[in-house]
């Protein structure tokens, strides 16, 4: 069967403290007694954070090599992507492919996302430990999901995870991989899924996984190699 672009395409679719410091001092019994000297005790501190480590953030269509995204993604719709928008491409970066070799689909999206530190939110890396859990709960919650797996893999990032489920949109049956993983104070989150159209044979999902896992370490190097 025949499938145009547009249907290409819309199948692809498978897939955010305060310390308050006050100082108190006691009463004289004479109240017209002078205070005395604040005490460094006693004397109102501004909160502070640790500084975020990572200040840049690659452009996410080039944070995964060309031959990673020919391996991944055969006759893609373009080997340089297409990025997603966005207001501060230095805080967030989207990018995306997909591609059709003969009836084998394939899809990859990969966005990355850094925070500041902030005194009243937390430090930048403490900001990302929280988004990086909940890109994880998100992706094991996929709605359609079935046969969810996850895991925790070591090597990629400050601390990782993967999840794997199979989805079936338009009638298709896909095979997702997300891998979300931690470098500092950068989350960056990849999706990776395949398909065999007609009666081609599906991809294999430990494939698929390995593959997203290299694209992630990957990503990860970009990030530190952005900020060199």
């Amino acid at each position: 069967m025949h499938r145009s672009a547009t249907r290409l395409l819309a199948a692809a679719a498978v897939i955010p403290m305060m310390f308050v410091a006050g100082c108190s001092s006691d009463s004289g019994d004479d109240a017209d007694a002078k205070p005395s000297a604040s005490s460094p005790a006693e004397a109102s501190a501004s909160p502070t954070t640790a500084p975020a480590k990572y200040a840049e953030l690659p452009k996410a269509c080039k944070a995964v090599g060309k031959e990673t995204i020919e391996d991944l993604v055969p006759k893609a719709d373009s080997e340089t992507g297409t990025a997603g928008k966005s207001s501060d491409v230095n805080a967030r970066s989207t990018c995306s492919w997909y591609g059709l070799d003969g009836f084998q689909y394939r899809w990859l999206d990969i966005s990355l996302q850094r925070f500041e530190s902030d005194a009243t939110l937390g430090s930048a890396e403490s900001r990302a430990q929280q988004y990086f859990t909940k890109q994880v709960d998100e992706a094991k919650s996929v709605k359609g999901g079935k046969d969810v797996k996850n895991a925790t893999p070591s090597g990629i990032g400050d601390e990782a995870a993967t999840v794997r489920y199979d989805i079936t949109k338009d009638g298709d049956g896909f095979r997702n991989q997300t891998v979300v993983t931690r470098t500092e104070n950068v989350v960056i989150t990849l999706n990776y899924n395949g398909a065999g159209y007609e009666d081609a044979k599906p991809p294999s999902a430990d494939e698929l996984l390995k593959d997203a896992e290299k694209a992630a370490k990957e990503a990860v190097k970009a990030v530190a190699g952005a900020n060199k």
